[in-house]
């Protein structure tokens, strides 16, 4: 019987688990900080974050974006950080189990970061507007790529990748 990835590779469990606080951490200032700061005409100026443009869809009860950007930017990262959380930290061969679902998630990872590239680019092509990238935008993507890297660091560690 194999035994938990924690007990297999107390050193690496070690500095997973506080790289995973630090993802979860980047995520949540990616959330809430600016991500963009748009300028219209020189006067009137808007900073955005992940958290406002989805309240401003369920305000605008733009339901099907609304749905679409929480699940992809903000649900599927939170629970690929909790899987992976799950895999480093769950005794015995229970990992095999969240490492299941990670994979089968792991095909969307990229999505996130593409719905803020398309709202970025959206903005963008109106014409009216110039964008200033915020640090809520650095935080997002420096969370995702993290994710990703330990993601696959742990799936290493599982024999999951060959």
């Amino acid at each position: 019987m194999r035994s938990s990835l924690r007990r297999r590779f107390p050193l690496q469990a070690r500095v997973l688990n506080p790289l995973l606080l630090a993802a979860g951490g980047l995520l949540a200032v990616g959330v809430f900080a600016p991500l963009m700061t748009l300028e219209k005409f020189l006067i009137f100026t808007n900073e955005v974050s992940l958290y406002s443009g989805l309240r401003d869809l369920w305000v605008d009860r733009e339901w099907f974006l609304f749905i679409l950007i929480g699940l992809f930017s903000i649900l599927f990262p939170l629970l690929k950080l909790l899987l992976l959380a799950a895999a480093v930290n769950l005794p015995g061969d229970r990992h095999h189990g969240p490492l299941h679902w990670l994979e089968a998630i792991g095909k969307w990872s990229m999505l996130d970061v593409f719905v803020v590239a398309l709202l970025v680019v959206s903005v963008k092509l109106r014409g009216m507007a110039s964008v200033q990238v915020q640090y809520g935008s650095y935080a997002f993507a420096v969370a995702v790529l993290l994710t990703m890297l330990l993601s696959r660091w742990v799936q290493l560690l599982a024999g999951r990748v060959r």
